[in-house]
């Protein structure tokens, strides 16, 4: 800054107005700056200000403030600012930017149009013993969406959007001139185009009909749309990608050639993006020569171009039940980087010089092309390790042979990564058997196997090597006289456990006759994979083991390395997918740039894509999980009254949640269903228990459900618990025995065009 003093107070002056612009004389008045000088020096600050992203050009030399650099320093003691936490109640949260400070209560006269993840400013009140605190929204900062997904309601001089999301607490006014076609009871996209102060609802216009509800393909993009996953590439994108061609031998110049080296791809049986390869060669010494062979993307896809520009706002490619919405345009995905066998690929790739100990003697990083031998899928790689022996003395081909050996390697390392202090943590996948209609006839969950594992073991290796080849600091490196530290670089981090939530763990299993030591890092690792141990098979390893994840942090990217908590290791990236992440091209491209003895990137830069990053694959893991609720809930629709075993998965005020055995189908069953007794909830034990005669009911419990009703639009699944002496008849009951009812709002709007819903929905909460 050409003046700190006067950048602060500048700042200050923004943030007390972050909706009105200033040009740079309107500033200087307000900063007492009247001579010539004095004005210039304002003009060079507020445009290094902007240079910097501080602050953002609102037409042509005014500013506004840049929402995400108002600090609470900035305000007032009694102001502060946070995104808002919209419950279907119309009562909302708003967590505040600053860390370490308590959520705060907005009631629903005083939300102030503000909607779920909005940026706002909220005034607080004076605290209240015993209370938590609350506030008022008095400004909103920055929208955090004006699309929204959901169904048109049509009256006869007007319409509504009634949104899918439960934390959309108002429909949106839409005039009949602005349907652009839909028709009622349609779904569609719909733009928020104003919300008049008077007014209880905000306006909007139809920018994309979608189709009829229920029609798979409408409701999988109504998810898309509903997450801000664009339906289409640009048109530019796709002219760029239908220009990019197969390699010629030309570009293979400068790079090690694997071409005659054993190599194969190891991944699911529909995949068609193959992004990694291993190579694998016994050396002369003894030694093993493993190459983790990655898609070169960065080769053809240059930053600005068109096809970047799109695959940065996307950040990810998105796995829906029935489709995937890649980052890249498909000629790309699935065509030209695809690691197909026996067709001539580039690579960036990680080659390690390895023992029989699995033991790094050596790594090279570097462009390679390869030619791949086979591709396996996770159940033939399987295969091969279980029957290894036998196949190896019935002559299996080398591609086999190289799967034995590296298998073996897998095993040490993974071994040797549970040694060090990694967290035994095992997800479990849901996926679905379709028929032609992509209706689901079946559900189950996906096993990981010793295939999975020894691709993963490869891929953690050479994305853990990469990170310490930037990021470890090597004081005895003769060949660089600059330290790598010094560079920015994009990191995979994972934080440690927060401290109140492990605590309240601790004493829940100890409660339950299990001792966890929290003393150290490595001593925490090596009780929670003892406590996993000792649970296997048991009646409460569902529970603790649901908890035990819920202690735990949330993994994201940054260029401040603070290391990787759950996998232990003190550097980590993510190297070995480019095709399907943003994050992996930029360390592409980063890594290549200092190799080749490059300059550091700036931090601050690069730290605002990681951020945006992490926002794009949150939101494409929601996106995801929608889908399978939505086809966990189809699968159920037509099993009305039928009888199931499942396990307690979560508790609230408003009842106890239960996932089936086998399927993982989640469903409520209201606090009030349950008979002979008033039932309660005990948080802190994880639990709901009976006033009168104390049963309980607790996360983890084994208990039989029967499915009441299903809404596949709200992917919803309502249960009734089966009493123990109740006897089991599967049946399917008549539509007048079905106590769920859907909301009927249509007479509710005849009177206004204005409506206000921050009232309940008769609905329940989501947990």
């Amino acid at each position: 800054m050409t003046n700190d003093k006067l950048a602060t107070q500048i700042l200050k002056i923004f943030a007390n107005a972050p909706f009105t612009a200033f040009n740079y004389k309107q500033i200087s008045s307000k900063v007492g700056a009247y001579d010539k000088a004095q004005r210039q020096l304002v003009q060079a600050t507020v445009y290094e200000m902007a240079e910097a992203k501080i602050l953002v050009e609102e037409g042509r030399g005014k500013y506004k403030i840049n929402p995400k650099h108002i600090n609470d320093d900035l305000l007032p003691k009694n102001y502060l600012v946070g995104t808002i936490d919209m419950k279907q109640t119309g009562k909302a949260y708003v967590i505040p930017n600053e860390e370490g400070r308590e959520d705060v209560m907005i009631a629903p006269n005083y939300t102030r149009h503000a909607l779920h993840g909005d940026t706002v400013k909220v005034l607080m009140f004076p605290q209240r013993k015993m209370h938590k605190p609350e506030g008022q929204v008095v400004e909103i900062l920055q929208r955090a969406k004006t699309r929204f997904v959901g169904r048109i309601q049509k009256m006869e001089k007007f319409a509504f959007l009634v949104c899918d999301n439960r934390n959309m607490v108002v429909d949106i006014f839409i005039p009949l001139g602005d349907l652009a076609g839909a028709e009622d009871g349609e779904k569609a996209v719909v733009e928020m185009t104003d919300w008049p102060e008077q007014m209880h609802n905000p306006v909007g216009k139809v920018v994309k009909r979608l189709g009829k509800p229920g029609d798979n393909n409408v409701e999988m993009q109504s998810i898309l749309a509903e997450y801000d996953f664009p339906l289409d590439f640009p048109a530019e994108a796709e002219k760029e990608a239908e220009k990019i061609k197969a390699p010629s031998k030309k570009e293979y110049e400068g790079r090690k050639d694997f071409r005659k080296t054993t190599t194969f791809t190891i991944d699911p049986a529909d995949a068609k993006d193959f992004d990694d390869a291993i190579s694998f060669k016994r050396l002369k010494n003894g030694n093993f020569e493993v190459g983790v062979h990655i898609a070169d993307v960065s080769y053809y896809v240059k930053p600005g171009t068109a096809i970047d520009r799109e695959a940065y706002e996307r950040g990810t490619s998105v796995y829906l039940v029935d489709r995937t919405i890649p980052m890249l345009p498909e000629k790309l995905c699935n065509g030209v980087c695809s690691l197909r066998p026996n067709e001539d690929k580039l690579c960036f790739s990680a080659v390690f010089e390895m023992n029989d100990k699995a033991e790094v003697l050596s790594r090279w990083f570097g462009k390679t092309v390869i030619n791949s031998d086979r591709r396996y899928n996770y159940e033939e790689a399987q295969e091969i390790i279980e029957n290894g022996e036998r196949r190896v003395l019935a002559g299996s081909n080398i591609a086999d042979k190289a799967v034995l050996e590296l298998h073996k390697l897998a095993t040490i390392l993974r071994n040797g990564r549970y040694k060090e202090g990694a967290i035994n943590f095992e997800s479990q996948e849901v996926k679905f058997q379709l028929d032609e209609n992509a209706k689901p006839i079946g559900v189950y969950i996906k096993e990981q196997k010793e295939a999975n594992w020894l691709i993963e073991e490869f891929m953690l290796l050479a994305n853990r090597n990469v990170a310490e080849s930037i990021g470890k600091t090597n004081k005895t490196s003769k060949t660089s006289k600059t330290s790598n530290a010094s560079k920015t670089f994009v990191y995979r981090v994972h934080d440690e456990p927060n401290p109140e939530k492990l605590n309240t763990f601790v004493e829940f299993v100890t409660k339950l006759g299990f001792k966890m030591k929290v003393g150290s890092r490595k001593a925490l690792a090596d009780s929670y994979n003892h406590l996993f141990e000792q649970i296997a098979g048991r009646g409460e390893e569902y529970m603790i083991d649901t908890i035990a994840i819920r202690t735990m942090s949330k993994a994201y990217y940054s260029t401040d390395n603070i290391g990787h908590y759950g996998l232990a290791f003190p550097f980590y990236t993510h190297f070995t997918s480019p095709i399907r992440r943003y994050p992996d091209l930029m360390v592409h491209r980063l890594l290549e740039r200092y190799l080749g003895g490059g300059n550091s990137v700036n931090a601050e830069e690069y730290e605002e894509y990681c951020k945006h990053c992490s926002l794009m694959e949150k939101k494409a893991a929601d996106a995801e999980r929608t889908s399978v609720k939505y086809k966990q809930a189809e699968f159920l629709s037509d099993k009305l009254g039928q009888v199931f075993t499942a396990n307690i998965s979560g508790v609230s005020k408003w009842g106890i949640y239960a996932e089936i055995e086998g399927n993982k189908c989640e469903g409520m069953i209201p606090i009030g269903s349950l008979k002979g007794d008033y039932y309660m909830l005990d948080e802190d034990n994880y639990q709901v228990i009976g006033r009168r005669y104390g049963k309980c009911y607790k996360l983890g419990d084994s208990v039989q459900v029967r499915v009441r009703a299903v809404d596949m639009m709200k992917k919803q699944i309502d249960f009734d618990l089966v009493d123990e002496t109740e006897t089991i008849k599967t049946s399917i009951p008549s539509k007048t025995s079905r106590t769920s009812k859907t909301r009927d709002t249509s007479k509710t709007r005849k009177t206004s065009p204005t409506r206000n819903t921050s009232k309940p929905r008769k609905n329940h909460k989501k947990r």
